[in-house]
């Protein structure tokens, strides 16, 4: 039987959910690069909702290794994957072609595609990982989401003002309170990570319809659009080495999103890779054939 990609992965976040457990408001993705999943092999990190599942398997299960592999990329490399070890699912899009049923044409398809990792402690036989010896002094965490903030090129305004933080897209303009209102500077840093997210939402950048086709509060739309800035946040304050901002209602918080999940089985996949080209543009690092078009995923 087929498996349902979408609904196997909605189930898995809605279980860490239900635990009180908000993976993309949690502070064990790993702080700066070293900490985040990645492929054994390669070294290329993992992406998407994919750096979810893996940190989360990684704490709960409590895997030192913050490397991943195939069982046959284990095998390639002398190494084996133990006797009765459990795999963990992540996902990825392949594109296929496709003959359009109303117009004839043709055109490219992105289909979810899955394969399955163990993490490096659950093998054997592998040969040492690899530990980056730093050359230069490392920059503290608040450095670091400064220089993110300072490396957003052709950014929105940003003004301290006021109570509250939001994204104004009719004048592309990030407001958050003064920094003396934050309880320090990470939570500052995270609260503006956050609203900068929203701003890559612009149709001068990502164009995710937030100025030209905007939402009401409350809206599955709305819900979403919150959700991908939720998320492009959880990658930037991870790679800055922060903690993402405290939630001040948490059983509120975590009802409403279990019950948007519910609602849409997709949601959670794409915005996670949404999130994820926030914070590739906000960092500059540009993946364009990665993930498929919103209205792709959408139909």
């Amino acid at each position: 039987m087929a498996t349902d990609l979408y609904q196997s992965i909605t189930d898995r976040i809605l279980s860490l959910l239900e635990q009180g457990i908000v993976p993309w408001r949690s502070p064990i993705l790993g702080h700066g690069p070293a900490g985040r999943p990645r492929n054994f092999i390669t070294g290329r990190d993992y992406r998407g909702i994919n750096v979810f599942l893996l940190a989360m398997t990684r704490h709960m299960e409590g895997y030192a290794s913050s490397r991943w592999l195939t069982f046959r990329q284990a095998n390639e490399i002398g190494g084996s994957v133990r006797k009765g070890e459990r795999s963990t699912l992540v996902v990825f899009w392949k594109s296929y072609q496709t003959t359009d049923r109303v117009s004839g044409e043709e055109k490219t398809v992105p289909v979810l595609r899955y394969f399955r990792l163990f993490n490096a402690d659950q093998c054997e036989g592998l040969p040492a990982e690899e530990v980056a010896t730093p050359i230069e002094a490392v920059r503290s965490p608040i450095e670091s989401a400064a220089a993110i903030v300072g490396g957003y090129r052709n950014p929105p305004t940003l003004e301290h003002a006021g109570v509250r933080a939001f994204y104004r897209p009719s004048d592309d303009l990030v407001r958050v309170p003064p920094i003396e209102r934050f309880v320090g500077m990470e939570e500052y840093y995270a609260t503006l990570l956050h609203e900068m997210a929203h701003s890559t939402a612009h149709s001068k950048r990502l164009a995710r319809g937030i100025d030209t086709n905007p939402q009401s509060f409350g809206s599955s739309g709305y819900a979403k659009e919150e959700l991908v800035a939720e998320m492009g946040a959880a990658f930037l304050c991870a790679e800055a080495g922060i903690s993402p901002s405290v939630i001040e209602n948490q059983a509120a918080y975590i009802g409403g999103w279990m019950q948007r999940l519910r609602d849409d089985k997709r949601l959670v996949v794409t915005a996670a890779a949404a999130g994820q080209k926030a914070a590739d543009w906000i960092l500059g690092r540009a993946h364009p054939n990665e993930t498929p078009s919103e209205e792709a995923v959408s139909s």
